[in-house]
């Protein structure tokens, strides 16, 4: 496997060596955290909302819901 040289902002470097394991290189690093981006599964989001959030969002969604099908009805004419 080939090897690339990557220029960062001094910050960025220090979120990296922060973030990195001990036993790993900075690419097993960069792997690991593009990884997990890339495979998140739908239980990973369970219960990041209060349930006040999740019943503002419902309400928001059935609101948008009941405009959407008044311009159905409007365009179709019935």
């Amino acid at each position: 496997m080939g090897t690339k040289t990557l220029t960062i902002m001094d910050d960025v470097y220090g979120m990296l060596v922060d973030n990195k394991l001990e036993s790993e290189s900075f690419s097993d690093e960069l792997r690991r955290i593009l990884s997990k981006k890339r495979t998140k599964k739908l239980s990973d989001f369970f219960g990041i909302l209060s349930e006040d959030e999740g019943a503002g969002m419902r309400k928001d969604l059935e609101k948008i819901k009941a405009a959407n099908r008044k311009l159905l009805i409007k365009k179709l004419g019935v």
